[in-house]
């Protein structure tokens, strides 16, 4: 059984930083694609960032240069690591493991 948590989400000013986490049971991140995605209020979900089996990254244009994603092999574990954050990256995020399963989600809130 595959299961998907997401953590780190919280309530920022603009400016600031968050580093969301993904931990993964039951698949190894190593092996598998990762991806970030999110939704805003009203608006549909939206790919932000992934990782490949390779080690290869892709990231929206929105958050280009701003966010990072890596991963942790031996902790199963696949990051998001968001700077320089703005209120247009107020949303849930999601992780997804190898195109197929997803978290809960973790609200980010970018708020003065």
């Amino acid at each position: 059984q595959v299961q998907v948590v997401e953590s780190g989400g919280g309530l920022v000013q603009p400016g600031e930083s968050l580093r969301l986490s993904c931990a993964v049971s039951g698949i190894a991140v190593r092996l598998n694609a990762m991806d970030w995605y999110r939704q805003a209020p009203g608006k549909g979900r939206e790919f932000v960032a992934g990782i490949s089996s390779s080690g290869s990254t892709i990231y929206a244009v929105s958050v280009k240069g701003r966010f990072t994603i890596s991963r942790a092999n031996t902790e199963n574990t696949v990051y998001l690591q968001m700077n320089n954050l703005k209120s247009e990256d107020t949303a849930v995020y999601y992780c997804n493991a190898a195109k197929r399963y997803w978290g809960p989600g973790t609200q980010v809130t970018v708020s003065s």
